[in-house]
């Protein structure tokens, strides 16, 4: 416990880098208004010439819907780098402390697998700022893939040596607490995992030279199997503690986190998909995109209402939202949002307008997608109500350290 006189993320614990990472991903949904709102011919995303064109030749209401996508990427692009710096300071001297030792003992030591996960969706952060900031870096992005690519492996080692430090230890030694395991928090790693992968898939969607697509998509296609075996063991794991101990009250927006994997392994597969029909003459129908699409929505959808099940029945909200309590777990609870939010305006775009069943800028394209634009507004608040209550002035609240 910490005193009523500090803040809670005085008491430091690797899931503050979720803060990071759920400003990056506001940073994300910001961008999907210039993806699919915008024109961008000759290249699969928008670039800077294609704002600009768009900005000057829309409507006030495109222009408007610009300048908030351009301020919502720069603001939350500044807030998640602020953030990783912040965790990358705080975790180097937390690592070196007693406190750190005890906590490497315990089922949470995979919760470091937040740091990698945190520096994978900067990299992809960063390219938003180069595309919708920096004029002509089109030009020039054939020579940026490999040194991406560089950096997304670079992260993929820290990643794996973190998880084998992680089992190395309980599967030499033990000591993993299969009751204390009453939550999805092991699918994290699984998560870190596919965010390397998507950023190295990236490349495989948007590079016009097939030795660079190839390399993409073999290389993501490893992090992808490897964040699904993950995923799937941890998964039947923690159901079967959560179903003989219940689930555990502080760590249980963890029973969402399928969500924002679904979602980044769904963009994953759609850069491979665009890839392949690009250099290797392998085209996905729209039909078939669309039937991949609402199965991952689907799945979606069944954890966020079991995740809300369990929540609801807890009271989490109003113990660790709104109440004296506090735990950087609930950062975790932004990541669903985000996730989902992101995932409709593909199934909105790539999915039922793509297959000739929604009409583009139709009633039934914004009815759909004021769904995403509600869950991007609903988890802008989530974000800034926990900062405040973790990095803001002290209050008399006690800190509820994670397991």
């Amino acid at each position: 416990m910490t005193p009523a006189s500090t803040r809670p993320s005085d008491s430091y614990s690797p899931l503050y880098f979720l803060a990071a990472l759920g400003a990056g991903g506001l940073t994300v949904t910001f961008f999907m208004w210039l993806m699919f709102w915008i024109p961008h011919p000759g290249q699969p995303v928008p670039v800077f010439e294609d704002i600009a064109a768009a900005f000057a030749t829309g409507s006030v209401l495109v222009q408007g819907m610009i300048a908030v996508a351009l301020a919502g990427i720069a603001a939350f692009s500044v807030l998640n780098i602020k953030s990783l710096v912040w965790n990358l300071k705080r975790f180097a001297e937390w690592r070196r402390s007693e406190a750190y030792a005890k906590f490497a003992a315990t089922n949470a030591q995979s919760q470091v697998m937040a740091l990698p996960l945190a520096l994978a969706m900067t990299v992809n952060v960063l390219f938003i700022l180069g595309m919708v900031f920096v004029p002509g870096l089109w030009s020039v992005v054939e020579y940026l893939f490999p040194l991406a690519m560089i950096a997304f492996l670079a992260i993929g080692v820290l990643a794996f040596r973190l998880y084998g430090a992680f089992l190395g230890r309980v599967l030499t030694e033990g000591g993993f607490n299969c009751a204390a395991n009453n939550n999805f928090g092991q699918i994290l790693p699984a998560f870190a995992f596919a965010m390397v992968g998507v950023g190295l898939a990236a490349p495989s969607a948007l590079s016009t030279v097939p030795a660079i697509s190839g390399l993409g998509i073999v290389l993501s296609t490893f992090f992808l199997v490897t964040a699904a075996v993950i995923a799937g063991i941890a998964m039947i794991l923690g159901i079967r503690s959560m179903m003989e101990n219940g689930a555990n009250p502080e760590t249980a927006p963890t029973l969402m986190i399928i969500v924002p994997l679904i979602t980044v392994l769904g963009i994953l597969g759609l850069r491979q998909s665009h890839g392949l029909h690009e250099h290797f003459g392998s085209a996905a129908m729209a039909g078939e995109t669309l039937t991949l699409l609402a199965q991952y929505l689907s799945v979606q959808v069944l954890f966020l209402l079991f995740g809300a099940l369990i929540l609801i029945r807890q009271g989490y909200a109003q113990r660790f939202l709104f109440g004296a309590e506090n735990s950087p777990g609930s950062y975790a609870l932004v990541c669903p949002g985000v996730g989902f939010a992101v995932m409709i305006h593909f199934f909105v775009n790539r999915g039922l307008v793509d297959a000739g069943l929604v009409a583009q800028f139709g009633p039934v394209f914004w009815a759909v997608t004021a769904v995403a634009l509600a869950a991007q507004v609903a988890m802008i608040w989530l974000v800034l109500h926990l900062n405040r209550r973790h990095f803001g002035a002290p209050k008399d609240a006690e800190a509820v350290p994670a397991e």
